[in-house]
Parts: structure tokens; C-alpha cells; sequence
């Protein structure tokens, strides 16, 4: 297996990644409700529980997908407003949710004013953005002082095995990324849990915890998790997809072989680690803890 040390940083161009990021979810939304909604959606209570989401308060969900942490936030008797800058995700979340104010808008320039949320929360939104430190400063903006932010990430692929299989199938393949791909910063940089309290605190936050949220999710067969993969991600899948066909074929070998450790007589058992981080804006306004 690999290791996967402190990511590094790299040169890439934002705009192209971000427009690229943009355009892959607007063609992957049921693809990703299919699959991943029952994983995403095992850390909802803790994000929610990290940024002090309660009833009453004013809550704004970035990256809201199909809508499952702006489910959870109404439960919860929040006034909840979810964004997401692709419109087959915000017309997805409409059908599921309709009750629920979800709105298409980029959350480098969130349509809000400073301060107009009691809480501001983004699960597994920052290893999709090109600029991370500016999507967390506009994330602060729009956050009353006192009150918190809460977000989510990928843990290293040697502890997230749900997606450490086909990152180290596509190692073990020899892969080398497509030149017609935009290069992206590196998906697991906040999996140290280093690098993402610096991200809140420069973005003007305090009290910053970072935390680890584990599970093993249960899956029908290795081509379940292979399907769904490949269907439910956008980076993920281009890579692959951007291989010729006997290169294809090494990862999938590959991908069988590393989920073997996993099996189980009803079929697979992958561990899944989340890092959720949170961290409070000064000022006045601080709710009890």
C-alpha cells in the first residue's frame, strides 16, 4: 500500500479546475445520491453537532448536494438555505426536499451579506474547491461573530479505504494524469489535521478542533464499490476514464485485489474515516456550550 504523507503543494489553474469541478457534478448528481448518500450522510450529526446547529437558528449548508445536511438542519428546527454551484445537484435537492430554500450559487461569492448565519456548515465540500483558503474566508464572512463553522473531508486513503482502494489500485497501475485534466490541489491535504485547522485558523477563526469520525460501510461486492465510484465522483472518475483500455483494466485488477481484506460473507466491509473540523468567529454573540 502507499503511504501518503503531508500533501504537497502544486501549481494549478483555479478558474479551470473550479469550472471543471462545476461541470462533472452537474452530469453526476443521481449518481452520487445513489452511492454515496448513505455514506456522506453517517457524519451529518456530528457536522451538525461541531457547528452547534439548534432550533431556531439560521443556517446556511455549502456544497448542499441533494440536500441531506439541509434534511438534517430542518429536523433540528434550523431555518436552513442550501447552495451548491452545480444546478442538476440544486434541482436534485428541489425534487427530494421541496420544502427547503436551496438556491444555485458560487461559494466563492456566496449571495449573502456578513454575518447573516447563526451557523455555516460544508460537508466534504473543501477538497473540491481551486481555492480553498479564499472558499473558507467567504465561509467566515457570511458567519455571524460567536458563531461556527463546520466542515468535512477525506481522511488519508490508508484509513478511508472507500476511496484508498482505487487511489492505490491507480498507483499500483502506474497512472499518469491525463494532460487534458485540470490538475486540482491535492484531495487528501485535509486529512492533516495540521493543514486543516491552519485553513480556519486563517480564515479568522478560533477554537478550532479537528476530529476523526470512523465506520466501516457494507457493500454488496467489489463491483458495487467499483460502480459506484465511478459513477458517483467527478476527479476520480476522469482520471480513470481517461486511461486507455488495458490501462483500465490494471486498476480494476488492482481494485480487486485490494478489496479482498475487506470481504466478508455478505460482502464487503470498507472502513471509512472522516476529518471534521470547526472553529468559532469572534466577537459578541457566542451561544453556551
Amino acid at each position: 500500500m502507499r503511504t501518503h504523507a503531508k500533501a504537497t503543494r502544486q501549481t494549478i489553474d483555479a478558474d479551470a479546475f473550479n469550472a471543471f469541478e462545476a461541470a462533472g457534478w452537474d452530469g453526476r448528481a443521481d449518481g452520487y445520491h445513489r452511492f454515496f448518500g448513505a455514506i456522506t450522510t453517517r457524519v451529518t450529526e456530528q457536522l451538525l453537532d461541531a457547528a452547534k446547529v439548534d432550533r431556531g437558528g439560521r443556517v446556511l449548508d455549502v456544497a448542499s448536494g441533494p440536500g441531506y445536511v439541509a434534511a438534517a438542519c430542518a429536523v433540528r428546527g434550523a431555518d436552513v438555505v442550501g447552495v451548491d454551484v452545480a444546478a442538476e445537484m440544486v434541482a436534485l435537492a428541489q425534487r427530494l426536499r421541496p420544502e427547503i430554500d436551496f438556491r444555485q450559487a458560487d461559494a466563492e461569492q456566496l449571495p449573502f451579506a456578513d454575518g447573516s448565519f447563526d451557523a455555516v456548515v460544508g460537508n466534504f465540500l473543501i477538497l473540491h474547491v481551486g481555492r480553498p483558503e479564499h472558499i473558507a474566508a467567504e465561509l467566515a464572512r457570511v458567519l455571524r461573530p460567536g458563531r461556527k463553522l463546520a466542515l468535512s473531508t477525506w481522511d488519508l486513503p490508508e484509513r478511508a479505504r472507500l476511496l484508498g482502494v482505487l487511489v492505490d489500485a491507480v498507483a499500483e497501475a502506474k497512472v499518469e494524469p491525463s494532460a487534458d485534466l485540470p490538475s486540482g490541489p491535492p484531495i487528501f491535504r485535509f486529512a492533516d489535521e495540521g493543514e486543516f485547522a491552519r485553513l480556519l485558523g486563517h480564515a479568522g477563526l478560533g477554537d478550532v478542533d479537528v476530529q476523526t469520525v470512523a465506520f466501516t460501510h457494507r457493500f454488496a461486492s467489489g463491483d458495487e464499490l467499483w460502480n459506484g465510484l465511478l459513477g458517483g465522483t467527478v476527479r476520480t472518475r476522469a482520471l480513470v476514464l481517461a486511461q486507455p483500455e488495458r490501462v483500465q483494466a490494471r486498476i480494476r485488477a488492482a481494485f480487486g485485489c485490494l478489496v479482498r481484506p475487506y470481504a466478508t460473507k455478505d460482502g464487503l466491509e470498507v472502513p471509512v474515516s472522516v476529518k471534521l473540523a470547526s472553529g468559532r468567529k469572534p466577537g459578541a454573540g457566542a451561544r453556551q456550550t
